[in-house]
């Protein structure tokens, strides 16, 4: 028996189309791996789409790769993901699977208070499988809390559970705050658990329970996956035996600055001094800066000439992470206080003096900036039109700052 078992497709999933292709690329690639190799099914265990309603030239592309595995009578067997849920809980699936291009297993009733799943027997190996879905926010834990397990775990054969369920015991640390559920939700007595929704490559087996598989992403899906993962990929099991099948799209080139004690000016010297004399051919790179400026601001940095030169060296893409990029004049600020007022208090005091202004003392500029918040937070008084509004705070302002 040989199966393919892939998950967190996300096609769709990126904003720019640069990437968003690249989604679409790797299910295409993984597809006509699963052709070559011959599988006998395929497992997608949701998150096919990035969301419940995908663009039509995405949907077309996806139809016909699913297509591709129908005509060479390979089944594909798929539950639903959180981001395969429109608010109504109405899925795209449902129409896949209405052209028979897939096969949702998770079918069953209500029994005595009891969710009663049922098998899908698989034509070509007689394999069983059946899966629960997954929702947003961990809602699927009603229905693992009224599972019968054992009427699952005491059906003979081959068995496959697919589940889209964050595992407590496999949650990285850098997931910690995800909603999660215990292993024990899950039925014993199964060959495979064929899971996804955690964006990790993983392979375990716990507390008597064997080959639990998170294939991660067949492309990562954010700046952070890019860094860790650099690629994406999809799990095979063949009479026993797991591999992990790689798609490599595009290379990733991570570069991490230090921007400690640096001018914006050193700055961007230092990061084209690491990038001049290299080529980045199919290449998305990224930039993740951090640190606090000795001086200047952030915006001083000439990321346009560092995008510039990337891209003549042929980089298909480039990303920045700035999020722990900071100025001196304006550090984020510790608030210990809990009221509005003190929150103010605190930041006017943190920042006074950092903008030099000759003309002030501490205490003029601590009362003007409690002016300006004042003046900024009034509200359009009853029957006021809003240009009205506008034009009143626009000229007391315009006499607050003696314009």
């Amino acid at each position: 028996m040989k199966f393919a078992h892939m998950a967190d497709c996300h096609i769709g999933g990126w904003r720019d189309p640069k990437l968003k292709k690249i989604s679409l690329e790797a299910f295409q690639r993984a597809v006509d791996i699963c052709i070559n190799k011959e599988v006998d099914f395929v497992l997608i265990s949701g998150d096919l789409f990035n969301n419940s309603f995908p663009q039509i030239d995405l949907l077309k592309e996806t139809v016909r790769k699913l297509k591709q595995l129908q005509e060479k009578n390979i089944p594909v067997y798929i539950i639903a993901g959180s981001h395969d849920f429109s608010p109504s809980g109405k899925t795209i699936l449902d129409v896949l699977e209405e052209a028979g291009l897939c096969i949702n297993v998770v079918q069953g009733k209500v029994e005595d208070k009891k969710l009663k799943l049922k098998f899908t027997i698989d034509r070509n190996t007689g394999a069983k499988i059946t899966g629960m879905i997954g929702r947003r926010g961990m809602l699927e834990r009603s229905y693992y809390e009224v599972l019968d397990k054992k009427h699952l775990e005491s059906e003979p054969g081959f068995k496959i559970f697919m589940f889209h369920t964050a595992l407590t015991e496999l949650k990285p640390k850098n997931l910690e705050r995800m909603d999660s559920a215990p292993i024990s939700f899950l039925p014993k007595n199964f060959d495979y658990y064929a899971g996804g929704h955690v964006h990790i490559v993983e392979k375990a087996s716990l507390h008597g329970y064997t080959n639990v598989v998170y294939p991660g992403p067949l492309f990562p899906n954010n700046f952070y996956e890019l860094e860790e993962l650099q690629r994406g990929g999809f799990y095979f099991y063949d009479n026993g035996e797991t591999s992990y099948e790689p798609i490599q799209i595009y290379n990733v080139h991570s570069l991490k600055i230090d921007a400690s004690h640096k001018l914006p000016e050193q700055l961007t010297d230092e990061i084209i001094a690491l990038i001049k004399d290299r080529e980045f051919n199919k290449t998305i790179v990224l930039l993740r800066i951090k640190g606090t400026l000795e001086s200047g601001k952030t915006t001083d940095i000439d990321f346009r000439k560092i995008t510039s030169l990337l891209y003549s060296k042929s980089a298909y893409f480039v990303m920045r992470n700035t999020n722990k990029l900071k100025s001196r004049e304006f550090e984020e600020i510790k608030i210990k206080a809990s009221t509005a007022e003190e929150i103010e208090e605190s930041v006017i005091e943190e920042h006074l003096g950092q903008i030099p202004v000759k003309a002030w003392d501490l205490e003029e500029e601590r009362k003007f900036t409690h002016q300006l918040m004042m003046l900024f937070s009034r509200e359009k008084k009853e029957g006021e039109k809003v240009y009205e509004f506008e034009e009143r705070i626009r000229k007391e302002a315009e006499e607050l700052l003696r314009v």
